[in-house]
């Protein structure tokens, strides 16, 4: 633990109780969390943030994917049929949950963050909406004073597209400060609360991902799906 994890007190740190969280006789797997960054520049601390959180959820038990968003094309410059967002999707439809992780830039999460979150569709993919019901988690870097515009504002599109948002988040000042010149962060009050954020991850996704379909299930919809249903089965003609 210490060699890879040199910021975290061994005896502090807890594995998740998945009895606690469980149903009894509920199968286990790794949660499965997908990161997306908002930076493309090449010593990107959102990116080092989202890798340092990585390890930690990979420390938890999860298993985890990063989405790089270089040559992902603007939206509607390109078809959704574009290899990069081909892959974005995927990895959406796969996942469990999500992490967000933006620099604050102008008082708002970046272009290239949205960009990622306005190529998934609220609609359904294959029968499954991309981000319905999936747990987010939320971070955001700065390059001057502690600021939480980006987090808030990710918080509000984060509830747009139906996700579950746990309370905890992350907020890093002056992060070129907090990381060392391999790229690993630096033990702080701030590495603690990444650490926080990602435990809390865990276990809100652990509890809620086998029931997230009938948390996220809706009387509107069925409403909606049972008209469609009367109006295809009773036309006259085809």
């Amino acid at each position: 633990m210490n060699e890879d994890f040199p910021n975290i007190n061994p005896d502090q740190i807890r594995p998740i109780d998945i009895e606690s969280l469980s149903l009894p006789g509920e199968t286990y797997h790794p949660p499965r969390i997908l990161m997306l960054y908002g930076s493309l520049r090449e010593r990107s601390y959102s990116r080092l943030m989202s890798e340092e959180a990585a390890r930690v959820l990979r420390q938890f038990g999860a298993e985890v994917k990063i989405f790089n968003p270089a040559g992902l094309p603007l939206v509607d410059d390109a078809a959704d049929t574009h290899e990069k967002v081909q892959e974005l999707r995927d990895l959406s439809l796969w996942s469990e949950a999500h992490v967000w992780c933006s620099p604050e830039r102008h008082g708002a999460m970046t272009g290239i963050m949205k960009t990622q979150i306005d190529w998934l569709p609220l609609a359904p993919i294959g029968g499954v909406r991309p981000t319905q019901g999936r747990t987010l988690a939320l971070m955001q870097v700065c390059g001057g004073s502690q600021s939480f515009n980006t987090v808030n504002q990710m918080r509000i599109l984060g509830r747009w597209m139906r996700m579950i948002a746990i309370p905890n988040q992350s907020s890093v000042p002056k992060a070129f400060l907090e990381f060392d010149e391999n790229g690993r962060m630096k033990p702080s009050p701030f590495y603690n609360r990444m650490v926080d954020v990602m435990e809390e991850l865990m276990k809100f996704t652990v509890l809620t991902r086998g029931r997230s379909r009938y948390l996220v299930d809706r009387y509107s919809e069925r409403v909606e799906s049972a008209q469609e249903l009367s109006k295809r089965v009773n036309q006259k003609s085809i």
